[in-house]
């Protein structure tokens, strides 16, 4: 018999049933955690940081917050992740098709033995990409009605209180003050955001939001007009006017609003929404007050002076805490994997529940079917017949039914009945049953029965039953 170890079986080369280590060969054989472990180093080490220019497809947005898509061109495509931390820095939301630069590193997944890109940050490749979608952005909500002439509404001629949502750092607020002390002094609320860069879109949405809701009678006073401002930039400056969540608060909020974005030449889709479009900021003061008298110009230059000097420090401080903060490592670098595994369990345990709820609903639907309204009503008719045919058969087969015919029922003194003569002979009282009554009998010289209830005294004689 052969060594199946191949110690005396087939030559050099032949197949063997038992896998063993050659000669001068101390490689032990990987297993496949070690291998997928060794291309992720690899991959990382080679790749750790890269520029990838592409168009989006498959943008999906997982329940956790992480971003999941593809970068492809015309030959090849790569998976990607932006993980939440990272999504939420976005400063546009992304859509299939539109071209964009991303930036990040490779890596390996290996759940799925693949590549992909972990994208940092992602930006729109180029002016015309940005321009393509705005305008897709422009149609849309155009067509929803949004820009629509019918909901402009007129501006109250002489506003008691003026609502500013802008920069409370930058010269558009200064120059709007400037305008209103000029013309008309009035009551000025400043409600501070970011004008550009991230956040700066749902922190304008949320100040128009605010303004809306805020009760005439309150204790700050509600405006009777907003004016929504920035200075002059280029287009990706101005983009948070352009963003969908800031033309939606402007249509929706119950003040007028006079958008005041950029100079004369910049248009924005906040300007199509509100309800007065100003060239610049300080005509958009113009339009808001009629002209009362010039003030002094020094208030307004003490003013932005102070707001300087207040928020410079804050700002300085603000830089150096995001300088530390970039070099501590991301939280969301050590759990990418159990991240985006928890993700796939996720939409297998929702898929999963479908599933089961579907199988349900077609096993209640059977059941169901079988309960019909007719199908019970046929059973107990049938239970109905059946009940009555056993009642007419008890009626017949009752004991005393032969007692109408002339029979009678042979009971003992206590009362149950007797079926043989031999029965009979062993009491010396008996009870005769007929269809009309009782009769008490007695063998001669025995006392009948005494039927119960009866007083006292001797019993009527009765006749020998036994002769």
């Amino acid at each position: 018999m052969a060594d199946p170890y191949g110690e005396s079986g087939p030559g050099e080369g032949a197949p063997r049933l038992v896998a063993r280590q050659a000669a001068g060969d101390n490689a032990e054989p990987l297993t496949i955690s070690e291998i997928s472990a060794a291309l992720k180093r690899v991959v990382e080490d080679r790749f750790g940081f890269v520029r990838l220019r592409g168009e989006l497809s498959g943008v999906k947005r997982a329940a956790s917050g992480h971003l999941y898509c593809a970068l492809k061109d015309d030959a090849a495509v790569i998976d990607a992740v932006m993980w939440r931390g990272s999504a939420q820095r976005l400063g546009f939301v992304p859509e299939d098709g539109l071209e964009v630069i991303a930036t990040g590193k490779i890596t390996t997944y290996a759940g799925r033995s693949k590549y992909q890109i972990v994208i940092e940050t992602l930006e729109i490749a180029g002016e015309g990409a940005l321009l393509a979608l705005l305008e897709k952005t422009r149609r849309r909500l155009d067509a929803e009605g949004l820009f629509a002439a019918e909901r402009k509404r007129a501006l109250p001629y002489l506003p008691r209180v003026i609502g500013v949502v802008t920069s409370p750092t930058g010269s558009v607020i200064r120059d709007i003050l400037q305008r209103l002390a000029d013309r008309f002094p009035s009551h000025v609320l400043v409600w501070p955001v970011l004008v550009q860069g991230q956040g700066a879109a749902e922190q304008v949405a949320a100040a128009l939001r605010g303004f809306s809701a805020m009760e005439p009678d309150g204790p700050v006073p509600r405006p009777d007009l907003v004016i929504v401002a920035r200075g002059g930039g280029s287009i990706e400056d101005l983009w948070a006017f352009n963003e969908e969540i800031v033309v939606r608060a402007i249509a929706e909020c119950s003040i007028p609003v006079i958008s005041a974005v950029g100079h004369e030449t910049d248009t924005t889709l906040a300007d199509f929404a509100a309800d007065r479009r100003a060239p610049t900021p300080t005509a958009a003061a113009e339009m808001a007050v009629p002209v009362r008298a010039d003030l002094a110009a020094t208030i307004a230059d003490l003013a932005g002076r102070q707001a300087r000097a207040v928020f410079r420090p804050l700002e300085l401080g603000r830089e150096r805490l995001e300088a530390r903060l970039r070099r501590l490592p991301r939280p969301e670098q050590l759990l990418q994997g159990q991240t985006q595994r928890l993700d796939e369990f996720s939409e297998r345990l929702r898929r999963g529940l479908m599933e089961r709820a579907g199988r349900g609903r077609e096993r209640l639907a059977g059941i169901s079917a079988r309960l019909s309204p007719r199908l019970i009503e046929q059973q107990l008719v049938r239970k109905r017949e059946a009940l009555a045919g056993l009642a007419r058969l008890a009626d017949q087969l009752h004991p005393e039914r032969p007692l109408q015919r002339g029979y009678a029922i042979v009971r003992a003194a206590d009362g149950h009945a007797l079926t043989s003569r031999s029965a009979a002979r062993k009491h010396d009282a008996l009870r005769l049953q007929f269809a009309d009554g009782l009769l008490d009998v007695a063998r001669a010289g025995a006392a009948a029965p005494r039927k119960s209830g009866a007083k006292g005294g001797a019993a009527p004689r009765q006749d020998d039953l036994f002769g």
